[in-house]
Parts: structure tokens; sequence; C-alpha cells
């Protein structure tokens, strides 16, 4: 598509109402994602029972909130000023 077409159809999309503009917006959006996985929900479900598996048998290593919160600031580098 050309800059010209591109900046016309910009335009005009920018020009209809807010409805119209979010569901276009919507839609450019998913169509931006891959296609969906069908074994994804699967996959997860299995995962979810391991890891629970694990939790019930003591062989899960569990971390309360606090020291979660700590490795999880550990990972962060510190911006400017902190």
């Amino acid at each position: 598509m050309s800059a010209d077409a591109l900046s016309k159809l910009r335009s005009d999309a920018l020009s209809l109402p807010e409805a119209e503009r979010a569901e276009l917006a919507c839609t450019l959006v998913k169509s931006l994602d891959s296609p969906a996985d069908p074994d994804a929900g699967e996959a997860w479900e299995r995962e979810v029972a391991r890891r629970l598996a694990e939790i019930d048998s003591g062989t899960a290593k569990l971390l309360d909130r606090s020291e979660f919160n700590r490795l999880m600031q550990a990972r962060i580098p510190a911006g400017p000023g902190g």
C-alpha cells in the first residue's frame, strides 16, 4: 500500500464515529494475533494438574509473597535515580 493510500485510509478511519473506530481498532488488533493453538487449553490443564500434584506431594518449592516480591524486584533493573 502506498504512503498516500495509507494516509487516506488513516484519515477516513479517524473520521468515523467513536464506536465504529473502536470496532475497527478491535478488529485490527485481533488480526495481529497468531491463530489460536487448539491444544493450548488441554496443555494448560495438564500443566496445572502437574503443578498441583507437586504441591500435594510436597515436592514443589513454594514461596511466600514477600520472598516472591523480593525475587521479582531483584530481576527489575533500577531506573534513573533508583
